[in-house]
């Protein structure tokens, strides 16, 4: 599983060993046409997929920044990379043909482990580029695709300009248009019909130059009866200025079928991640949301489920994290057209030494979604007098026989339970983090057990000196 480490010090070590950012000085700062071209160029993509880039081009330079949510006047568009690549190595199939540096940054994350040990199939991303992909052969042999994006345009591309922008079009934001201008690299996941796999796939995201962006496109189909689960992990380590993610996860499930997306986004607190994530979810389809959102300076992150048909579902199952500077603007979106379906989101957020954490939602019945039924419920726990939390939920109901109920609560630790706990032997860290764990187990018992592990580490790590 990936190991809870301080990303800081395996960057740290990096440097000392030499020079791991060099490979960044010769790209680029700032967006233009020739940058977009030119990525567009070295991927040797159709032109069909250039006059997506060009057009969502046109669309970020037209469209504000969001007028709601966390203040996003830091972030200089002009200082960020793009797109960088760290090694001139082509991706791999073998982690023994990756680069050295980078393999030994993805085995000090324990992902090669991890995909021995339970994974079906495993990615790794270093800034712009895959530099491994695989898929175990069982898998393969019943028709299951799993590459890295910029594969699949080239050897699915009838699949991929089938569904791509389908589910996010690159009108729907600004920072959906900057994606769609500059995406690289990212997953294709293709589940035929009727196939379960039995483990989960992974692929995990490594920004590690200063002022880098990563902006890598997850575009997933599970045909009519199948089932899968697919796990993103992210992470990048701290420079003192901003960087930029803004990745995007498309989504289609089919007649029957079900998908879970877990994802633990552990980026530094100078990244802005402003992420968007869909589901389109057709008749008796499920969707699963799972995610551990920490470290970002700045997240604005809601991951979006729309049924579209007739008894589809959706669980969104989250946790925010906000310390010392940090703004958690997360939640969910549920938007129903179809008859009997079934929605529920459970909110979870921690914020400590001044940290926001926000709850923003939008449930959406359609005057179509007979007999819709929507449960929300958003958690918020306090570590301290200066941290904040807020719930800004958005409730539109078009049939009157839809039941939607919405619960919100936000509380602090209390002394008396503190006080049983050190009656026992425990000392108030010890007795806090209890207190915390059985808090975010409604979520994190959901995650296969070495996951959950990695979830409860980084937290246990973002809690140490929380008690002042």
């Amino acid at each position: 599983m990936p190991q809870s480490l301080s990303f800081d010090d395996i960057q740290k070590d990096d440097l000392r060993k030499g020079g791991s950012q060099l490979y960044a000085e010769k790209f680029e700062r700032g967006l233009t046409e020739a940058l977009v071209r030119k990525i567009s160029a070295d991927k040797s993509e159709p032109d069909w997929l250039l006059e997506i880039r060009l057009k969502a081009l046109e669309q970020f330079h037209a469209m504000p920044l969001p007028r709601w949510g966390p203040d996003l006047k830091e972030l200089i568009f002009k200082d960020i990379r793009y797109y960088a690549t760290a090694s001139d190595k082509k991706q791999s199939k073998s982690w023994d043909e990756v680069d050295p540096e980078i393999k030994r940054t993805f085995e000090r994350l324990k992902i090669p482990e991890a995909e021995r040990a339970v994974l079906a199939g495993a990615g790794a991303q270093y800034e712009s580029e895959n530099v491994y992909h695989n898929l175990k052969a069982e898998w393969q042999k019943l028709g299951v695709i799993f590459e890295d994006f910029d594969v699949a345009v080239r050897e699915h591309p009838e699949i991929v300009r089938k569904y791509f922008t389908k589910s996010v079009p690159i009108t729907d934001h600004k920072f959906a248009a900057l994606h769609y201008a500059v995406f690289s690299g990212g997953t294709f996941l293709y589940v035929p019909e009727e196939v379960k796999i039995s483990q989960p796939l992974q692929a995990y995201f490594r920004m590690n130059a200063m002022n880098q962006g990563q902006f890598e496109h997850t575009l997933i189909v599970v045909e009519n009866g199948a089932d899968a689960h697919y796990i993103e992990g992210c992470s990048a380590p701290k420079y003192g200025s901003a960087s930029l993610h803004a990745g995007c996860v498309e989504i289609f499930v089919k007649e029957g079928a079900k998908m879970r997306y877990s994802s633990v986004e552990n980026w530094s607190s100078d990244t802005y991640n402003l992420n968007t994530k869909r589901a389109i979810v057709e008749n008796r389809g499920t969707i699963e949301w799972v995610g551990g959102n920490l470290g970002s300076g700045c997240t604005m992150l809601y991951p979006c489920s729309v049924l579209v048909g007739d008894e589809s579902r959706s669980d969104h199952l989250g946790i925010a994290y906000a310390g010392e500077g940090q703004n958690q603007d997360t939640g969910a979106k549920v938007i129903i057209s179809g008859k009997n379906c079934r929605a529920g989101v459970v909110s979870k957020s921690l914020s400590k030494d001044g940290g926001v954490s926000t709850y923003r939602g939008l449930v959406k019945i359609g005057k179509s979604a007979e007999n819709a039924v929507v449960n929300v419920e958003c958690d918020a726990l306090m570590l301290d007098e200066r941290s904040i939390s807020d719930t800004v939920p958005q409730i539109e109901v078009g049939n009157p026989t839809a039941s939607v109920t919405h619960e919100a609560s936000a509380g602090k630790v209390s002394e008396e339970v503190l006080l049983y706990f050190q009656s026992r032997g425990l000392d108030e860290d010890a007795a806090k983090g209890i207190v915390v764990n059985g808090f975010l187990d409604e979520v994190v018992r959901t995650l296969p057990l070495e996951f959950a592990a990695e979830l409860n580490r980084l937290i246990e790590l973002e809690m140490e000196g929380s008690v002042g």
